[in-house]
């Protein structure tokens, strides 16, 4: 009689040590989830709002602005890590200096998902859950088809904002503000 086992869990450790093979992926649960590769556009909207964003926070002097799907450990035992499209550390959780190796040890306070065509609203809610769960303090998911940015926090309610709407990040960036319209330009 044989019997199937499980495939063995991945830890962050092991999955951020694994060779580049071409595929996008991410660790969720301890298992290897692969994902699409996002359209042009997603490109476009992430560097804009990279941009905006990353000049804001060099003006001020107040920490490190990541993309590109740089990993975010939002679970342990099973180790989840999620690529956020751009997130933000403070200082304050990851101090000035040289980088850090590896997965960095603190979350981000700010994570910014650019939403696709072809993402179901239940999956970014899961990651959304899973960023509020892990102490980042702020997630904006930026839908550009209808234009709007929904932004999560532990602390509020959730808020919807338009095109017309501006949108600002006071428990996180104080002064930071920008016409929603100009993320989508």
């Amino acid at each position: 009689m044989s019997t199937l086992l499980e495939p063995k869990l991945l830890t962050a450790k092991e999955y951020g040590q694994l060779p580049d093979d071409g595929r996008w992926t991410e660790l969720v649960r301890g298992k290897i989830v692969e994902m699409n590769p996002p359209y042009t556009s997603h490109g476009y909207y992430m560097l804009n709002i990279g941009y905006l964003l990353r000049q804001f926070v060099e003006q001020h002097k107040l920490g490190r602005v990541v993309g590109g799907d740089a990993g975010v450990i939002t679970q342990h035992n099973p180790d989840t890590v999620r690529g956020p499209d751009l997130a933000f550390y403070s200082y304050g959780r990851i101090p000035p200096g040289p980088l850090p190796d590896g997965y960095w040890p603190a979350s981000p306070e700010l994570v910014f998902e650019i939403r696709s065509s072809t993402d179901r609203w239940k999956d970014v809610l899961q990651k959304v859950s899973e960023y509020l769960n892990a102490d980042v303090l702020t997630v904006v998911v930026i839908d550009p088809i209808p234009q709007r940015v929904h932004l999560y926090s532990a602390n509020r309610e959730t808020m919807i904002l338009n095109a017309t709407d501006l949108l600002s990040i006071p428990d996180v960036l104080p002064g930071f503000e920008v016409p929603v319209q100009r993320l989508f330009e």
